[in-house]
């Protein structure tokens, strides 16, 4: 599983010009399901997502984490980011995990964060989908587990 996640002031994804998930401070998280990931894949992802020390302190140290600061996670499926681009001018999906199973680990991972008191807003799985964000640093991470 691999989460994109980026540090931002604010963030929002639109779907045929209708705003359909939109944050303030927090992270925006482009997420890729492989064919090997499973429920404890996603579960420590979260887990890393939601404590991954990225926010200054009062020193201007990156020492706080989404949860430290209450911010808000705005979850968008990134099929693309299960692509194998060593080889070739073309990228591969060949890792990547079916449609079926990655909306279920997309939803399954947007209903765990849910439950971590955060505001969680999302895209739509598999649509074509416009993604803004004002990236504050810029702070860009690619997570995986």
């Amino acid at each position: 599983m691999q989460g994109l996640i980026q540090r931002v002031k604010h963030a929002k994804v639109e779907i045929n010009n209708h705003v359909v998930g939109e944050i303030g401070n927090g992270i925006l998280l482009l997420l890729g399901v492989e064919k090997h990931d499973d429920e404890q894949t996603a579960d420590k992802l979260l887990h890393k997502v939601s404590n991954y020390r990225i926010f200054t302190d009062e020193n201007d140290k990156m020492n706080l984490s989404l949860k430290d600061i209450k911010g808000e996670l705005l979850v968008v499926s990134q099929f693309t980011l299960a692509a194998d681009t060593k080889k070739g001018m073309r990228p591969s999906f060949s890792s990547a995990a079916t449609p079926s199973q990655a909306n279920e680990l997309y939803e399954y991972f947007v209903a765990q964060a849910k439950e971590l008191e955060l505001t969680i807003a999302t895209g739509e799985f598999g649509a074509d989908m416009q993604v803004s964000l004002c990236n504050d640093g810029p702070v860009t991470f690619n997570l995986s587990v």
